[in-house]
């Protein structure tokens, strides 16, 4: 009987072998291809990561604005906290020492026997003195129920403290919270926007980050005090001319989300530390402090007005007259003189 064989495979013969090499290398170059295709970032124009960052710095600048603001909430929540702390701790001091003083009457009546003070008195060996003795001790008496009452409220008192101070702290976590949700939404934009400009050449990240030519001033500037521009007037009062004054000593200065200064700034901190030179307390968020004072038109604006731009109120600039402000722009810029005109214009404030 014929042994089964199993037939033999046939090896690709060297024109067989030379297509399939061909069409797998084909299809990895059309899948790379295409891969390459589905993953690739559109090439953007300088001009038009211009636009995406200015967008980006915006959408920044009110983020960072809800951040200032629910700083200023956490910090007021902060300091509300320790003034409850210390008062509970003071209250807690007073009710310590009134409880050791009810403790020691406690002892003295403990090693008296508990007997009444009137019926010792009563059974002294001067009876002559018993009414006096019995008067004395119908007052002490009725100190000794004062001590307790007072206790007793101060005992109340600890327990509303501790349950206001519970409530600051409930306050206080949230504004935290908040706090690291806004820092989170800053920092992810201005991330975004480093991203765009490292896609440019030097060339043209400097120009998308340059001033526009129209009054960019440093601290080099020969007198601080006097207005650059021509046609500039004077503040006509002596707080907005401080402010100004201040503003344009501050010419040159990092913009830093957060910053008050005294040597960086996000816009409404450089507006708040102006006027806060000038001995004037102003909010610390543009959404406040276009409602810090009085508000005039874009006609009647002078030197000293804060002036706020887009539809959020989401920047602000300090006017110094001519057209110009001084303002805190952007991470890519430092503090610097703009014409009103760059942003859109959305109202004004004449603080003093």
């Amino acid at each position: 009987m014929a042994a089964h064989r199993k037939p033999r495979q046939r090896s690709l013969s060297g024109n067989t072998a030379r297509t399939a090499a061909t069409l797998a290398l084909a299809g990895a170059a059309t899948a790379t291809a295409f891969e390459g295709t589905g993953n690739a970032e559109p090439q953007l124009t300088p001009a038009q990561v211009k636009a995406k960052v200015d967008q980006l710095y915006q959408e920044a600048e009110e983020a960072t604005q809800k951040y200032d603001g629910a700083k200023e909430k956490a910090d007021t929540a902060q300091r509300r906290l320790k003034s409850l702390q210390d008062e509970t701790a003071r209250a807690q001091a007073k009710f310590n020492s009134a409880r050791d003083a009810l403790g020691s009457i406690a002892a003295a009546q403990y090693r008296d026997g508990g007997i009444d003070p009137a019926w010792q008195l009563a059974l002294s060996s001067d009876p002559d003195r018993y009414l006096d003795d019995a008067a004395f001790a119908e007052r002490a008496g009725d100190r000794q129920a004062g001590a307790v009452a007072r206790v007793r409220q101060q005992l109340r008192e600890i327990e509303q403290l501790r349950g206001a101070a519970h409530v600051e702290l409930t306050s206080l976590r949230s504004r935290q919270a908040e706090l690291k949700r806004e820092k989170a939404a800053v920092n992810g934009k201005l991330g975004e926007a480093r991203q765009l400009l490292d896609r440019l050449s030097p060339q043209q990240r400097s120009a998308v980050t340059a001033d526009d030519g129209t009054g960019r001033a440093s601290r080099s500037a020969p007198d601080a005090r006097a207005p650059l521009a021509a046609g500039s007037v004077a503040a006509t009062d002596s707080r907005a001319a401080a402010a100004v004054a201040y503003a344009y000593s501050k010419l040159g200065s990092p913009y830093v989300w957060g910053a008050t200064g005294p040597d960086a700034f996000d816009c409404s901190g450089l507006a708040q530390a102006a006027y806060r030179s000038a001995g004037v307390s102003i909010p610390r968020t543009t959404y406040a402090q276009i409602d810090a004072g009085r508000r005039v038109s874009r006609s009647e604006l002078q030197p000293g007005d804060l002036v706020f731009f887009y539809s959020g109120i989401s920047h602000v600039g300090i006017y110094i007259g001519n057209g110009q402000m001084i303002h805190a722009p952007n991470p890519s810029a430092p503090v610097r003189i703009a014409p009103i005109d760059e942003m859109p214009f959305a109202g004004a404030t004449r603080v003093v």
